[in-house]
């Protein structure tokens, strides 16, 4: 057997230390996740409709949305689109308005109060810059409260200040039940049946349905559409020649960030 050189052994027995202390190094630790999450969405509607009702008169609506969230379940958001229904009402009340815009802020706490059972509590408040003109204003405070399990929600909201301009309505509430439900891997169908109760007004009492379909294309980008009806009596939603509890197809495109 041939003899290795002194020098390559030596050589050999001085790397033994350095790549024991390799392997025994400990791996570097992951970076901390942090508690904050900011996450926005631009969307745009073939009309926008709220809780069944015309927002926009049949006309289409760009929307936006900023968020931000906490890891204890705190969460304040903001949302913004063009309106219509403002205007509308002025022009068929006798006077006008440069009230355009719906302009929404929101905050609440969600967190498991249980295995696979999510509740989510805050307030929302609804702001129509500009319309001043109005008396009352249409501006509207709610609080809510919902629960959600799997592809299922359910929520109340209560509304402790005129709701949407309608006189001695404070008191007024709408409750609501939502589905969600995967299909297939990027397909979910989705549901919505509430109905909304005036406080002092009841012939504007109604109830909502609504069902559709959401294609999730990947990197935030989402297709759907969905048919919505109501029980609205049209005499008392119709302005300017269009009933806005008319039930219509509605469309839209969005992107999340």
């Amino acid at each position: 057997m041939r003899k290795l050189p002194a020098a390559l052994l030596l050589a050999g027995f001085a790397a033994l230390p350095q790549l024991a202390l390799a392997q025994a190094a400990p791996a570097a630790p992951a970076e901390p996740t942090s508690p904050h999450s900011f996450t926005g969405k631009a969307a745009l509607y073939s009309e926008y409709e709220y809780r069944g009702i015309s927002q926009t008169s049949e006309k289409p609506a760009i929307q936006g949305t900023l968020d931000y969230a906490h890891s204890s379940g705190f969460y304040i958001g903001t949302f913004l689109t063009n309106i219509k229904w403002l205007e509308d009402a002025a022009e068929a009340g006798g006077f006008s308005t440069d009230a355009n815009l719906e302009w929404d802020i929101y905050a609440g706490y969600k967190f498991e109060i249980a295995k696979d059972i999510t509740l989510d509590v805050g307030y929302l408040r609804y702001e129509y810059p500009s319309s001043g003109a109005f008396n009352p204003k249409p501006n509207t405070d709610e609080v809510y409260i919902g629960l959600s399990s799997g592809p299922f929600s359910v929520k109340y909201s209560y509304a402790f200040s005129d709701t949407f301009g309608v006189p001695n309505s404070e008191g007024s509430d709408f409750i609501e039940i939502n589905l969600a439900y995967p299909l297939a891997d990027k397909l979910t169908l989705t549901g919505h049946l509430g109905h909304q109760k005036y406080k002092n007004n009841r012939p504007l009492d109604y109830t909502v349905y609504k069902l559709g379909l959401v294609y999730d294309f990947g990197s935030g980008f989402n297709i759907g559409a969905y048919y919505k009806g109501t029980d609205a009596d049209s005499n008392l939603y119709t302005y300017k020649g269009k009933n806005w509890g008319k039930d219509r197809l509605v469309a839209f495109v969005s992107y999340a960030f």
